[in-house]
Parts: C-alpha cells; structure tokens; sequence
C-alpha cells in the first residue's frame, strides 16, 4: 500500500501543472527588422533547438509554461517567457560587440555574459586560429591564463598563476584523468582542434566539479555525443603545415543522423619535428661553457621535441522530444620527446670523470620520450519532463584508462598509470522563484608510478560530493546561492618513508590512509545596468586538501632536476621521516568583481580579484641537495654539480589579487580594434614570492574584412619578472608579433578559407618564466603556418 501512495506522489508530482502540447510560431529580427537565419531557439531546461529560416521564421512544440532562450552569434542573447496557450511571439535581438556563448560548465544553461563568476569562451574561428599542439598554448592569450611550457610537446593552463592540481582540466565535464596536474612534462590529452569550444572558469569553481578546481576550470567541449537530432550528413575538414617545426596536421569531423539516431566522428593526426629558435648562445646554459671546446656555442633548434600524435573519437546517441541517450569511446595516442630531461646518461671521459650530459648536448636525438595513450569512456543520458518542478535529469559516466610511459635508450624507464572513473548525477528544478540544480559527483582515481622517476607512491583517490546551486531574478538583478559537501580520501599502501646514512639501500614501507571534508560556498550577483551594460559580484570560500604528490611525493622528479618531498615528510639532520600529523586543508576566500558591456560598438569586460587562502601549498628550496650517487641527502654547502636541490611542499597563507581585461571596439563594420591584458601579483605571508609566477602580459589586435579576405595583425608583450624565489632568476621581458590572413570562398557549394599565418614575426628569443626548463627551451622562432578548411 505505502509502495502505491510512494508512486502516485511521484507521478503526480511530476505531471504538476503540465498543459498539452501547444505549438508556437514565431519571428526573430534585428533591430532594422531585418529577418536574422539560424538563430537558435530553444526552451530553457532543455538541450533540443530549433533555428529560425531565412525569413528569420521558426516554429517550436512547448509542453508548458516556460521560457524561450534566443541566440546568435553577434548577438545579445534574448528570453523570452511564453504559456502553453500562447501562439505566436516575435523576437528583435540586439547587436553584440562581445561574442555571447552559452557555458556548458555553468551548470544553468548561462551565457558568459550571464555568470557571476568570470568566464572566457573560446569558439568558432577565433578557436580554430588559435588552436595549437598543446592545451596551455592555445589559451595563454586569454586575460588572465598563461601556460606551463614544457616545449612544444607539453603545456598546461595557469589561472591567476596557479596551476597543478589547483586547476581542473574537462572533457564535457568530465575531468580529463590524464598525469598532467602532476608533472610539467605531462601533456594532456584534450585537443582543441576538434573541441566546438574551450571554456575557462577563473577562480574557484569548486561547487559543481569538487576541491580541485580551486584555481578555476578548463572545460574542452565537443560533440562527439550528439545532443541535437540531425538529419543530413554534415562535416569539416582542416590541413595545416608548419614551417617551424615541419610540422603536418589534418583533422577531420563527420555527423549525421536519422530519425533521432545520431552518430558522430571526430579524428586528428599531428606529425612534426625538433622546433626551430633564433639563435641562442648556450654559454648561460651549458654547464661546459667554461671548456674550450664549448665555448661560445650556438643553437638554432631545441632536440627532442618532435610530436607524433593521433586522436579518434566515436559518438553515438539517440534524442527525441524528452530523452536524449548517448555514449561515446576516444582514443589518444601520442609519442613526445621531452625536453630538459635530464637522465643521467653516463659517458666516460679521458680525466675518468662521469657527468650528467645536459638536453643541448644530447647525443643520441630523440633517446628520451614518452609513449601516452588513453583509452575513454563516456556515457550521457537527460531526460527533460520539462514541468513546474522539474525540468532537466541529466547523468554523466565516464571511465577512463591511462599510461603514460617513459623511454630512454629504447627501454621503458617509468610508468605511470591512471584508471580512473567519474559520475555526475544531477537534477535542474524550479522551486517556486527560484531555479537551480542539486546533484551527487563521485571520482575515483587508481595511480599507479612505476620504475626510476616514480617520486610520487601508488595511490587511490576517492570524492563523494554532494553540490546546490539556486538562482533568483529581482527586476533586473540575479542572485545565485550555491555549496558543496565532500568526501576526499587518500589512499596509499606505498609509502616510502625515507633514507638512511647508515644503509643507503634501506627503505621502510608504510601505508597511509587519510580523509578531508571539504566546504564549499558561493554567493554571486548579477545586475543589469542599462540596456548592454552589467556587472556581477561573486564571493566564494573553497576547501582543498592535498594531492598524492603535494603530500608524498619523496624522490628524484627528473624532468625538473629536483628532489621533492611532500607536505607529510620531515628532514632531521639530513634524514627523511614521513610525519603527517596535523596537514591542515587549504582554504581560500574569493571575491571576484566585473563590469561589463556589450552592446553597440564597444565592449568590454574588466575583472578584479583578490584571494585570500590559508594553507597555500607550495614549494619552497631547502638547505639540501640529493647526491645522486650516495642517494642521500646532504647540506648545500657540501654539495657536488650532480647533486640535485631538494624542494619540500609547505604551507603558508598567501593572498592573490589582480586585474584582466579585454576591450572590443568596432571603427566600422569592416574594422575592429582589441585591447587585452592581465597584471596578478601572489605574495606569501612572509613577504616571499612563488617560483614561476607568470608575467603579466599586455596586448592588441587589428582586424579588418576586406570583401572575402579577413586580415589579423596581433601583438602581446610580456613583462619582466623580477619578483623571484630563492635559487630562481629573473626573465626579461619580450613582445611577440603575430600576423595572418584567410581567404572565404566556396567550392561546390562548400564553405571553404584557406589562411596564412604568422607567428613570431619579429624571431624573438623569447623565455617563459612559468617554464620550469625556460633558460634550456625559450619559445619557438618565426613561424609560417598554412592551411585550408572546409565545411560541408
């Protein structure tokens, strides 16, 4: 009986108010009434669109009262509140000087000029001029991102000058479960040549995607799970040589469907060699510079950089009216020189000394690289009832396998593994005035480090969160509450606990196990000024603990030359203990402030922050060196040239703040000028900078249309940074110039441009300083890219 009464209250719940199906027909124009094609309409809670003709005309099926989300590329985003007795409604939407995209990683369906928070979207052809080799390079214009550069080959995003497992990296959100946010010189395995659009969510976004994403979030997204019904075969292809590294790139996309069976294919394989650099003296670089023999030698070309990669994912779904089914499989499969990498490769020498050969000196080209490979998963499913309550029931899965190994000497030196499994269960509502989402995410991570460079142990990773985000209008002003509850545990059966002076070859075992519950809250507002005009405040508190290698790290992290240590070890008199008593979650209270406008020929978006954190996990430089032939640890005065310097993570408060800025202004309809730039600063408690804090960057762009061609001329200056860490140099400051020009025309009814670009025009030797091998690897010389696409 209690079974049946438990039915009915769910069915009739869930039929609350719902109206027949109504039919409504309508108009979008401009503000000339002029008809505007393939605006897209769809209603708000659900994923299926329609698109208005020519004529500007569209017709759409509505289940109930509800509302209509009009959009268009160049154009402000309209809503419109329609019943289920309505018949007709017209639509004028307004130029925008700003681009307006909707954020998949909002969570509510919102455009980047919607959210609290800031958020960049790249897209379209702004995507697709950008798009490089690495994840880190195809962003670093971005106000407020930079890049790791670890080479060419391996290159993460910065936010706000953190990166690591402070910024979490999506694929359609879903973390991308790659070794990346472990080490510098491990690439990630998201492409942004077949991605639809990049999203960058600055400062913590920890509420829907967990503790890491304290720094911010970097969303890939693609289709490669169709979520509209095609019905005609449609596609893209792309060809692209680059002169600095020979490097050769075809990526294809191919979709279709039929009666609501869709299936999708993207594919990409990327070949190039060692990149090119103007000439750089290698006396400052080389620890030989003071022989004869090398003495003023020279370099044009970084050895052991060459890329050889091929991706392919496959998708399918199946969408109707309410429910939308779909699952997906990509593979990555990418060999990558690493350079810097600085193996001991042991040579003898007629004085009978043995020394470490440094990467401009390697003999053997390409005899240290890595084999990756990821194998994923992705499962999707939404169901959209669309009544008074509920309007959306979204599942998300994701599995993924991944190995990551090094080779040297044609022999396999470290692996590293990462299976991994991910689910995100969610449910968007209407209560009363208030609209929002509330949802269950669960990871689980295995990794696994295996041989010589295995500094971090084996371990098991689990999160069970539990997330709220509630959103309210007030004539004009958007109010957002949102907090997160979760489970984050550590769990390591291997445990290395230290050395000993009396028995180098001593090791004791241990196991660990430890769980944090972490907080999150946020509370934003969004206020519409004036017609095109807005601006938001968004106040968060964000809870992290530590990461498998921030707390266990203890051995030789080869690529960077450093021994590291983590947050649970401690050294006495050149003895390591592993003591992780009272490690204290890191804790960060944001405040973010933006002002924006978007209407009109000028636009604008400017963001200022500050960010006070407790606990600010770092690494900081020590009084010991690890001597790699002894294999312990002794003082920096007693130290030998082979001796590696010993970093330990610690924690201290630090406080970020800072301002970015972007500015569109259009001259005429054929020309547009843009100004960008960031300026952050990170100081810690006790007055001390952070190694690697990238330098602040300011820069411009000219576009202009001329008939079919579209010309493009960029140039972005880099400032010095002086404000260094101990046992850290200063980087002088550069300017790179940047120029291309694409020409439209269509070929047997395919949309088709072929482009010219170039990069570095000016072939400036320029040095990262967010690199950990910046002094051995600066950016590449000038480049000559060409390419051709086409859309069909």
């Amino acid at each position: 009986m209690k079974y049946s009464i438990l039915y009915s209250t769910v069915i009739a719940a869930l039929s609350l108010s719902t109206a027949q199906a109504a039919t409504i027909t309508g108009k979008v124009v401009d503000k000339n009434n002029h008809p505007i094609n393939a605006a897209s309409i769809h209603i708000h809670g659900k994923d299926k669109a329609v698109y208005s003709n020519e004529n500007g005309e569209f017709t759409i099926v509505i289940d109930n009262d509800g509302q209509l989300h009009i959009s268009k590329d160049d154009y402000i985003d309209e809503r419109v509140t329609v019943t289920a007795t309505q018949t007709a409604v017209d639509v004028t939407l307004a130029k925008s000087s700003i681009e307006t995209v909707t954020v998949f990683a909002s969570g509510l369906h919102k455009t980047n000029m919607d959210m609290a928070s800031p958020v960049t979207v790249l897209a379209g052809d702004e995507l697709k001029n950008n798009a490089q080799a690495t994840l880190g390079e195809t962003l670093k214009g971005l106000p407020g991102v930079n890049a790791t550069y670890f080479g060419p080959v391996s290159s993460s995003p910065i936010i706000r000058g953190l990166d690591g497992p402070r910024v979490k990296v999506l694929q359609n959100g879903l973390d991308s479960s790659d070794a990346s946010r472990i080490g510098a010189d491990h690439a990630t395995t998201n492409e942004s040549l077949t991605a639809q659009q990049i999203e960058v969510l600055r400062g913590p976004a920890t509420l829907l995607y967990g503790s890491g994403a304290i720094g911010g979030v970097v969303n890939v997204v693609d289709q490669r799970i169709p979520t509209d019904q095609l019905n005609q075969l449609e596609g893209a292809v792309e060809i692209k040589y680059d002169s600095v590294s020979n490097g050769k790139t075809a990526a294809f996309n191919l979709a279709g469907g039929d009666q609501g069976f869709n299936l999708n294919i993207n594919g990409l394989k990327r070949q190039s060699d060692d990149y090119k650099i103007p000439e750089m003296h290698l006396d400052d670089h080389d620890e030989h510079a003071d022989d004869a023999d090398h003495a003023h030698e020279t370099t044009k070309k970084i050895d052991n950089t060459f890329i050889d990669s091929t991706v392919i994912d496959i998708g399918a779904s199946y969408v109707s009216e309410h429910l939308t089914l779909g699952l997906s499989y990509g593979n990555v499969n990418t060999e990558y020189g690493i350079p810097g990498h600085d193996h001991a490769h042991d040579h003898e020498h007629e004085d009978g000394h043995e020394h470490q050969v440094a990467i401009a000196e390697t003999v053997d080209e390409h005899s240290v690289y890595a084999l990756l490979e990821q194998d994923r998963w992705q499962a999707l499913a939404v169901w959209t009832p669309h009544n008074n309550i509920v309007e959306k029931v979204e599942a998300r899965i994701g599995y993924t396998q991944y190995q990551h190994a090094e080779i040297e000497d044609g022999q396999i030196g470290t692996t590293f593994k990462n299976d991994s499994q991910e689910a995100r269960f969610s449910v968007e509502h209407t209560l009363g005035q208030w609209h929002g989402v509330v949802g269950y995410h669960y990871y689980f991570s295995d990794y696994q480090a295996l041989g010589e460079e295995a500094f971090t142990p084996s371990t098991e990773t689990r999160q069970h969160g539990l997330f709220l985000l509630e959103e309210r209008n007030f004539d004009g002003i958007t109010l957002e509450l949102g907090a997160r509850v979760e489970k984050y545990e550590l769990d390591s059966s291997d445990i290395d606990t230290g050395h000993s002076h009396d028995d180098v070859d001593h090791h004791e075992a241990s196991s660990y196990l430890e769980s944090f519950n972490n907080i999150s809250l946020s509370t934003g507002l969004v206020w519409n000024i004036g017609s095109g005009y807005s601006t938001s405040i968004n106040v968060t508190h964000s809870e992290r603990a530590p990461s498998a290698a921030e707390l266990l790290s203890n051995g030789l992290h080869i690529s960077t030359g450093t021994y590291d240590l983590g947050l649970g070890y401690v050294i006495e008199d050149g003895e390591v203990h592993f003591e992780p008593e009272n490690i204290k979650q890191e804790t960060a209270n944001n405040l973010d402030i933006s002002f924006r406008k978007y209407s009109d020929n000028l636009g604008f978006t400017v963001n200022f922050y500050y960010n006070r954190v407790n606990n600010f996990y770092f690494q900081q430089a020590t009084d010991y060196m690890f001597d790699q032939h002894d294999h312990e640890l002794i003082h920096v005065a007693m130290a030998d040239e082979d001796s590696a310097p010993v970093y330990q993570f610690t924690s201290q408060d630090a406080t970020l703040y800072g301002v970015e800025f972007d500015l569109h202004y259009s001259l005429t309809d054929e020309l547009s000028v843009k100004l960008f730039g960031d300026n952050s600063r990170i100081t810690l408690e006790d007055d001390n900078y952070l190694p690697r804090v990238p330098a602040n960057k300011l820069g411009g762009t000219i576009n202009w249309q001329i008939a079919d061609f579209d010309i493009s001329t960029t140039a972005t200056h880099y400032f010095a940074q002086n404000k260094i860490a101990f046992n850290e140099t200063s980087t002088a400051g550069y300017t790179l110039l940047d120029a291309a020009i694409s020409y439209q025309f269509n070929l047997a009814s395919v949309d088709s441009s072929v482009y010219l670009k170039a990069n570095n025009l000016t072939n400036e030797l320029a040095f990262v300083h967010s690199s950990f091998i910046k002094e051995i690897a600066p950016l590449p010389g000038r480049n000559i890219a060409i390419g051709i696409r086409a859309f069909f």
